[in-house]
């Protein structure tokens, strides 16, 4: 397995981590004999970083990533490393009410994480939205209390944009910065990657695949579960499914030309933006998993680049990443 080192500060990882929300939530019913075998299949593989979040179906990803762990074999538990996002509100049937940022409640949250995974520390912890009611600096120094007393290995941060990545930066050392990142949603580049960069950040980035929308699996056709939030995702919507699929189809014969699938391709090129970014991909299945891993092998050259630029150039998805209300959410969008 290729790695990667998460910034200046933060750990060495596997060159892909696996994102864990799709096994719990959000993306339709889930299987969980799948998933743990997903997971047994990833830690077998080298993949070391596990991306989790406290509110991922209500704490069923951390005991999850537990049962996992405790089932794998003691070299590759061991090796895992986890990533935990905290501070979302939820509801009882399942809603979001906002994010909690103040430091008694940070604490609270990774003392409840910390019993569900069933370790002693958390590798990156991180507060998955900016409370807005709680200046970043606080919430970053009750983090940093965390690291003081050993509960937490590296402080991380997730969709913030460049002002409050300089705010948090001055407080304590940042390992990454999580951000939505793929060939569909580029707007780190314009300042949020450079700032990024300048302080010595690295960057895990999720949505490699758009949620599957440029994985090349998606049809036009294919209908979405009542429980899968990708009904309400303005990309998946009407006339801007069908123009983003086309983009899609423009990448799928760069793949092709290539003798690769489109998700390696979509993967390949995140992985070429540089080795401080390490993408997280969404596998929920072996198969998935699989795919995603063959992309560790395709090396794109500069005509290969070149012909994906013309293919899905920056800007041309149509629709928000989020819905409006969760968009305002969204510090990295100010």
């Amino acid at each position: 397995m290729q790695t990667r080192t998460l910034g200046t500060t933060g750990p060495q990882t596997s060159a892909l981590g696996l994102g864990c929300m799709g096994m719990s939530a959000l993306y339709g019913d889930t299987d969980r004999s799948e998933s743990i075998a997903t997971l047994h299949a990833a830690l077998d593989a080298g993949v070391t970083l596990l991306d989790t979040g406290d509110f991922y179906g209500m704490g069923h990803n951390e005991l999850l990533i537990s049962e996992a762990l405790r089932t794998a074999p003691a070299a590759a538990r061991e090796k895992a490393q986890i990533s935990v996002k905290f501070g979302a509100l939820r509801t009882v049937e399942g809603g979001f009410t906002g994010y909690d940022g103040r430091p008694n409640a940070v604490k609270n949250f990774a003392a409840y994480s910390l019993q569900r995974l069933g370790t002693d520390h958390i590798d990156i912890y991180r507060i998955a939205r900016v409370d807005p009611d709680v200046p970043i600096e606080e919430t970053v120094g009750a983090i940093a209390e965390l690291v003081e007393a050993g509960h937490v290995r590296h402080i991380g941060l997730s969709e913030v944009g460049a002002e409050t990545l300089r705010r948090a930066a001055a407080v304590a050392p940042i390992s990454d910065l999580q951000i939505e990142y793929s060939l569909i949603s580029r707007g780190i580049e314009e300042a949020i990657l450079p700032t990024a960069r300048e302080l010595g950040i690295g960057v895990s980035a999720y949505g490699v695949l758009s949620r599957g929308l440029i994985s090349g699996h998606f049809s036009r056709d294919r209908k979405l579960a009542a429980n899968d939030f990708r009904g309400m995702s303005p990309r998946f919507q009407g006339e801007n499914l069908d123009r983003n699929l086309d983009l899609v189809d423009a990448l799928r014969k760069i793949a092709e030309q290539k003798g690769v699938s489109v998700a390696q391709t979509a993967i390949a090129w995140v992985l070429s933006r540089g080795e401080d970014i390490v993408p997280l991909v969404g596998a929920r299945r072996r198969d998935r998993l699989t795919e995603a891993l063959g992309a560790l092998d395709v090396t794109l050259d500069s005509d290969d680049l070149s012909a994906i630029e013309r293919a899905v150039p920056p800007g041309a998805a149509a629709g928000d990443r989020y819905p409006t209300d969760q968009m305002a959410h969204l510090d990295s969008e100010r």
